[in-house]
């Protein structure tokens, strides 16, 4: 097995990461990939993807399984994932006033993602586990 060091092995990731010369995507994509990634990686997106899953769910009903989330925080999260087309709000001509959401094909595509995550830290839990005890034993430092 021949060794590569490890300043190649990053030199040639950053070559095919989004914006880099090797990379099949243009500035553009670069910043809105960086975006989404913030947006997904944040503490209340997907689990209000996950919520949504069930199918279109009003405000309170997210609230109530989303355990934790404020108001302000779900109505921001709402707010983007409609804003990139993830999910749909409807909003009914009824007294009171009655307003659903529900994902979008594209939410759909996110929740494939998320659930490829989840397998991966499933197939994975027992080593990050290890590693996680072997380093707050102190046996690895930073």
């Amino acid at each position: 097995m021949v060794r590569i060091s490890r300043d190649t092995r990053l030199d040639s990731l950053a070559a095919r990461m989004p914006g880099g010369p090797d990379s099949p995507c243009d500035s553009e994509t670069h910043e809105l990939t960086r975006d989404l990634m913030g947006q997904v990686a944040d503490r209340w997106t997907l689990l209000v993807v996950a919520a949504l899953s069930d199918g279109p769910q009003r405000f309170s009903a997210i609230q109530s399984v989303v355990a934790g989330v404020s108001h302000r925080m779900l109505s921001k999260t709402l707010r983007g994932l409609v804003r990139d087309g993830m999910i749909t709000r409807t909003a009914y001509a009824e007294v009171p006033p009655r307003v659903e959401y529900e994902l979008t094909p594209l939410g759909w595509k996110l929740m494939d993602l998320a659930h490829g995550f989840v397998d991966w830290a499933q197939d994975h839990g027992q080593q990050l586990r290890e590693s996680r005890a072997r380093f707050d034993l102190g046996s690895e430092t930073v």
